[in-house]
């Protein structure tokens, strides 16, 4: 059940990326060199993720230090660079806490950034395999133990990590178990990281799933056609408010509507204590042609305006537990990530830093 293709490698002189633009259809990469490159990579979605943009924003700091080698920059031009794969992405938290994480050993020299950054990887893929089980746990725990059908928004899965994945996690390890009957997959419009990237890591797994059209999953729900949604998360409020994939609230309603859990699965560094609520997180609008038109033929009327969010905010209350390394929060039942419980949790862990 490994996923036998890196999302995020270090190539000797590179970083190494799956290009997730052109999955399922192709198997392949693309190595950045430099910040521009990278920085293009990350807002075209060639990496996309959570976790994978954090691993991506620590080798990018090495990236900024090898070009800056070779083209003769003065600190200041690093520095700007560097700041500038930071801000590539607003919402995700991971890409500004991987940049941060490594910038302060840049004056001892490249090997030293890439020794942190390759340490993060594996640090996440470790995490990851935590979440998968302590998620399964609380789970099977909370639902019995019995064959489940589960429902997933976009893409939470090796894809978006370093590897093994966060929400698919939980799923690959409730599917060892043997505890998997059905997945249904939000295709997540408007750029389908359901239907082609999830439906295609579960297929490669074996793990039985059905792709479904994102105004479907209400109705899936309210049918009694799933037992638990389980979801990841771009940035998580100290309150336990989650920012995820724009798609994830309706979900989250319907779960509360028909007395089902919402599980969020995600890493601890996508905890932003410094973040008082939802109300916070910087929501990023991306490109309308994303949703005017398809494969460049126009799908709406010429000069009609497009509202295109990538992410919503998921309020604490309809959030029935977060998942992370260090175990489960029932953040509705008001276990947030600033209570004394989940305070403690992040700092046994060493990750509890704020980041702005």
């Amino acid at each position: 059940m490994e996923h036998e293709v890196p999302t995020v490698e270090w190539a000797g002189d590179g970083l190494r990326l799956l290009d997730q633009t052109v999955l399922p259809g192709r198997v392949e990469h693309v190595v950045v060199r430099d910040v521009a490159a990278l920085v293009d990579a990350i807002r075209r979605l060639v990496v996309r993720g959570a976790p994978a943009l954090g691993v991506a924003g620590a080798f990018g700091v090495a990236v900024a230090m090898r070009q800056a080698a070779r083209e003769g920059w003065d600190r200041a031009a690093l520095d700007e660079a560097i700041t500038r794969v930071r801000e590539a992405r607003p919402t995700a938290v991971n890409l500004a806490a991987g940049v941060d994480r490594v910038r302060p050993l840049v004056d001892e020299g490249a090997g030293a950034v890439l020794a942190a950054a390759q340490a993060l990887l594996d640090e996440d893929v470790r995490g990851n395999r935590a979440i998968g089980a302590a998620g399964a746990d609380w789970i099977l725990g909370r639902l019995g133990d019995r064959p489940l059908r589960v429902l997933t928004h976009c893409n939470a899965g090796a894809l978006a990590t370093a590897g093994w994945g966060t929400a698919l996690g939980v799923v690959r390890a409730l599917h060892g178990r043997g505890r998997v009957e059905m997945v249904y997959v939000d295709e997540t419009r408007p750029l389908l990281q359901g239907s082609r990237l999830t439906a295609w890591e579960l297929a490669r797994a074996g793990i039985p799933c059905a792709v479904q059209a994102d105004g479907a999953a209400p109705s899936t729900i309210l049918r009694g056609l799933a037992d638990v949604a389980v979801i990841g998360a771009d940035r998580i409020a100290a309150n336990g408010d989650t920012a995820n994939k724009i798609g994830s609230l309706g979900v989250a309603l319907a779960c509360a509507d028909a007395g089902i859990p919402l599980v969020v699965a995600a890493p601890w560094s996508t905890v932003d204590l410094a973040l008082p609520d939802g109300r916070g997180v910087p929501i990023e609008e991306r490109p309308a042609a994303e949703i005017l038109a398809w494969n460049g033929v126009p799908t709406a009327p010429e000069g009609v305006a497009a509202h295109n969010p990538a992410f919503d905010v998921t309020p604490a209350r309809l959030v029935t537990a977060l998942v992370t390394e260090t175990g489960p929060l029932e953040v509705s039942a008001g276990e947030t990530p600033l209570t004394a419980e989940g305070a403690a949790k992040g700092a046994a862990r060493g990750a509890a830093r704020p980041t702005g």
